[in-house]
């Protein structure tokens, strides 16, 4: 049983490295550059504030895919389990609301 353990942490680590490697480097523009997130060292004021707004898992997943406001759609640019491995990293930085 602790050896499954081990292993969902691993994997859960794995993913939540993935969901901050797209945040920070892979989405075109980053998401460094208009969002604040301690996490990523940002801290970006065109966007909201992550830590601030503690987003959940289907807000980042409509945001990220479609757009908000001035925030572009990245549904064409990042593949669907790019775009939920941001959304569970956001959200495992941030907490839920």
């Amino acid at each position: 049983m602790a050896a499954g353990l081990s292993l969902a942490l691993q994997t859960a680590h794995a993913d939540n490295e993935s969901g901050r490697e797209i945040f920070t480097e892979l989405a075109q523009p980053s998401c460094t550059i208009c969002h604040t997130l301690a996490d990523a060292g940002s801290s970006g004021t065109i966007g909201p504030n992550l830590d601030e707004l503690r987003p959940n898992r289907d807000q980042v997943i409509r945001a990220v895919t479609s757009g908000v406001g001035v925030m572009p759609a990245f549904e064409e640019s990042l593949s669907e389990a790019q775009i939920q491995a941001v959304a569970d990293y956001v959200v495992s930085v941030t907490g839920p609301k």
